[in-house]
This record gives C-alpha cells, sequence and structure tokens, in this order.
C-alpha cells in the first residue's frame, strides 16, 4: 500500500527543524493568521498551492519538499544505497544515530551559526550607529 505524502506534516517537519515558532509562522504569513490557524494547517493531508508557495519562501524551502518529502521513503532510499551491492561492494555502515537524527544535527548547527550571523550583524549596527551619532 502505497502512503500518501502529508503536506502539513512535513510543513511543521521543516518548521521545527528551522526552530520557527508557529506564531512566527502565522505572523509572516500575514494578518488573517494566528497560530491557531497554523497548527490547523499542520493537520492537512494537502495544503493550497498558494500558501504552499508562501510558506517556501518565508522558510526557504523548496515547495517541492512540502509536497513530496516522505520520510520512511527517505530512510529506505539512504539504507538501499549503503545496502546496494551491485557494485560488487558489501558495504554495511553502522549509524549509531539514524540519519534523520543526523539532518536535524546539521539544521541545528546550521541555526546556531544563523545565531551567531545575527549576533555579530546587531554589533555591527550598534557600532555604526555610534559612529554616526558621534560626528
Amino acid at each position: 500500500m502505497e502512503q500518501k505524502i502529508h503536506q502539513g506534516r512535513n510543513v511543521k517537519r521543516f518548521r521545527e527543524m528551522l526552530g520557527v515558532k508557529q506564531e512566527a509562522l502565522a505572523l509572516d504569513l500575514g494578518d488573517e493568521w494566528n497560530q491557531k490557524k497554523v497548527s490547523l494547517l499542520e493537520q492537512k493531508d494537502v495544503i493550497e498551492e498558494a500558501i504552499l508557495q508562501k510558506i517556501s519562501e518565508i522558510l526557504h524551502i523548496p515547495v517541492e519538499a512540502f509536497q513530496n518529502f516522505d520520510e520512511e521513503q527517505a530512510i529506505n532510499i539512504i539504507s538501499n544505497t549503503f545496502n546496494d551491492q551491485s557494485n560488487g561492494y558489501n558495504y554495511y555502515p553502522t549509524f549509531n544515530v539514524n540519519p534523520i537524527e543526523k539532518w536535524f544535527e546539521a539544521l541545528e548547527e546550521i541555526k546556531r551559526l544563523n545565531a551567531e550571523l545575527l549576533k555579530a550583524k546587531d554589533e555591527q549596527i550598534r557600532i555604526m550607529e555610534k559612529l554616526i551619532q558621534d560626528k
């Protein structure tokens, strides 16, 4: 039985990986949005194309990721890649952490680096404002 892609769950998954709260996404989506409406949206199997496009722009994630990402399928693809014997090699790596957790770790590192960049930018702005005031 083929498993259906749940677009709402994918929106939630990517939003959470990026550390974006429902309230923040609602704010970026516009005045008619609130946390409750985002929560309801994340429960939908299929989301309207225009809304997915807007979320894509806000989170900087391709629309196709929301439409096509299937965690189980991704794990199967990764597993099959490592267990494929057609190349003559029998390579069975041992993972201490599953691939999805590694992905989350990488995203956490990206969030940390982004926070550092924002802090540095804020400091630069503060210095520039001080220089302007001192003139």
